[in-house]
């Protein structure tokens, strides 16, 4: 009598919380829904401006899908005997390529880690440029490295500088992001510490944030290696040079040449194993010997 009269049911108040909830799941579902029917609409909105502004219509083309790629291989098998010769004829551009992807990840690295600990709030050594740097990375994002080495090609001439300046711009945003966003987690204690004895900025950068974000920064600086390789052969076909020029060359002279295309596949396709399995084996060893 007492439970009545001083206090609702703890029944009632089970029943109001299933209640709640099961609004808020019906809720969810609901927005859910929503955003696939809009979703749905506009990849068949598209799908149907692409129709009307191709020049074929793209399922009737589908059916072509697998004959450029069975014609290049069947080229290529049938001078399979040149792909050694032609495997060595194209490795200097490989060289190339790699050292294009070498430099721009040095030099887009450095500047990504003065960039990271300038707009790392609690950091940072003018907080009120904090928000220049993050959009100056932003803006270095956001422009595609094709984009950037078409601008310096046309200003600096074909080759691999504006390849390397293209890719480094592009490295420092990205990886200013994500140096930054691994900063922002470091422990400030050696920093108080540091603050404490009359340490500068850069000695409290240097000695109190960098030991603990090395191995983080030394991983995404490896994986960023990994994207440029592929990136510095995609510009070749713009003109800076490296294997990709080779493959651009092989390509438009179409017919006779597809061994060379395949031989250059191969060269890339492997040196991509071989650099993501170094790679996964370096962020390996830097996690353990952080962790030991």
């Amino acid at each position: 009598m007492a439970d009545t009269a001083f206090g609702p049911h703890p029944d009632r108040g089970v029943r109001q919380v299933e209640t709640a909830y099961l609004d808020l799941v019906r809720r969810r579902r609901m927005y859910g829904g929503i955003l696939l029917i809009v979703f749905v609409a506009m990849m068949a909105a598209g799908f149907d401006l692409a129709q009307s502004r191709n020049a074929g219509r793209v399922i009737d083309g589908l059916p072509m899908v697998l004959s450029f790629p069975s014609e290049v291989i069947s080229e290529a098998w049938d001078k399979r005997g040149n792909i050694p010769a032609l495997l060595a004829e194209h490795l200097p551009s490989l060289i190339e390529t790699v050292n294009i992807a070498a430099v721009s990840t040095l030099l887009g690295g450095l500047a990504a880690m003065v960039l990271a600990l300038l707009s790392t709030r609690g950091l940072a050594r003018w907080p009120r440029l904090t928000p220049v740097f993050r959009r100056l990375m932003d803006a270095t994002r956001a422009i595609p490295e094709i984009v950037i080495a078409l601008m310096l090609i046309y200003i600096l001439g074909g080759g691999p500088v504006p390849a390397v300046a293209a890719i480094a711009l592009h490295t420092a945003g990205a990886l200013g992001k994500l140096f930054s966003e691994v900063a922002e987690n470091a422990d400030l204690k050696p920093v108080e510490g540091l603050t404490s004895v009359g340490a500068g900025w850069g000695q409290k950068m240097w000695l109190g944030i960098i030991p603990q974000v090395a191995p983080n920064w030394l991983s995404y600086g490896l994986m960023r290696f990994e994207i440029n390789v592929r990136a510095s052969a995609i510009l070749g076909f713009v003109g800076s040079g490296g294997i990709g020029y080779d493959l651009k060359i092989a390509m438009q002279w179409g017919q006779g040449r597809y061994d060379q295309v395949v031989a250059i596949f191969l060269l890339l396709f492997a040196t991509i194993v071989a650099i993501d399995r170094l790679s996964d084996h370096a962020r390996a060893r830097l996690v353990k010997g952080r962790n030991a």
